[in-house]
């Protein structure tokens, strides 16, 4: 259902917390012409954590006239409050998104049983189909492949999983425990530089922050594996792994994302976090600019 390349769309903010509409707006259309196979806004990179219940769906409905429909909207919906998921997942089902993507609960280190009653509960509330996002390092836990292969074979509308885990052999056992029993079951990685791998191990694509840089690569890299074209991936793949440096560059990582957006697309746009004066350093910003422009 899901396969591809998918980028979870940073949230550019003006210096006042609200939205910068026009340059989002920009950003969106070059990921469209540039072919990415879907766009996820709110999830981690998109900053979901800052924004209230009303100003999500009001952000919802502002991407999704932006959009058209001219891509896959994927709308992360994820909360420790289900009734504000249900709430978010009635939201995209009225602006026609074609899934959602939902954190575990965080914060506590919650047990498999509640887990299940958690996503449960949410597939039990809507028709759109459901990614489970699996982030250990944000959430502390690492969703087992039997309770997703218990979730999807009782709920047809959880449909693939979203690992963010500096793992291959976690795509591996869901690729290997789920997709046999559920072919149509996606598996997709959160980390930029796991696209091959994820491919060669039965996976999907990815869900990756650098494509809001440089889409186009991504896209190169996932049509030259399906076309065997193993020598172009070679070096493209040395290309992602060179732009990956970028994650170490700043600390949060999606100022350094924004900053890389800045440049890459010549705009003048507000990099740090919403309401946080986090900015980048002109030393960072010397790197980004070659690792964007390299």
């Amino acid at each position: 259902m899901f396969k591809g390349i998918y980028t979870p769309l940073v949230t550019i903010f003006d210096e006042n917390g609200g939205i910068d509409k026009e340059n989002s707006k920009v950003l969106i259309e070059k990921l469209i012409n540039n072919g990415v196979d879907g766009i996820v806004v709110l999830g981690s990179v998109g900053e979901f954590f800052n924004f209230s219940l009303e100003e999500k769906k009001d952000y919802i409905k502002f991407v999704s006239e932006v959009m058209n429909g001219r891509t896959k909207l994927i709308i992360g919906t994820g909360s420790n409050n289900i009734e504000e998921v249900i709430e978010l997942n009635k939201c995209s089902k009225e602006v026609n998104a074609n899934g959602v993507l939902i954190i575990t609960p965080y914060f506590f280190g919650l047990d498999e049983n509640y887990i299940y009653e958690y996503y449960s509960t949410v597939a039990k509330n809507t028709e759109l189909p459901i990614i489970i996002y699996n982030f250990p390092a944000r959430t502390s836990i690492n969703v087992s492949y039997e309770l997703v292969l218990r979730l999807a074979s009782e709920f047809k509308n959880i449909v693939g999983i979203k690992d963010t885990t500096d793992s291959i052999s976690n795509v591996r056992k869901f690729v290997q425990k789920i997709k046999k029993v559920h072919k149509e079951f996606c598996v997709i990685s959160g980390f930029d530089e796991y696209l091959v791998p994820n491919l060669l191990s039965g996976g999907d694509g990815i869900i990756g922050g650098l494509t809001n840089i440089d889409a186009k690569l991504f896209i190169d890299t996932y049509k030259a594996f399906l076309d065997k074209d193993f020598e172009k991936l070679l070096i493209l793949q040395d290309k992602i792994n060179k732009l990956t440096e970028l994650y170490d560059l700043t600390n949060p990582f999606i100022v350094g994302l924004k900053e890389a957006v800045k440049i890459s697309l010549k705009l003048d746009i507000n990099t740090s976090l919403r309401n946080y004066g986090i900015k980048v350093n002109e030393e960072s910003k010397e790197k980004i600019k070659e690792l964007v422009q390299g």
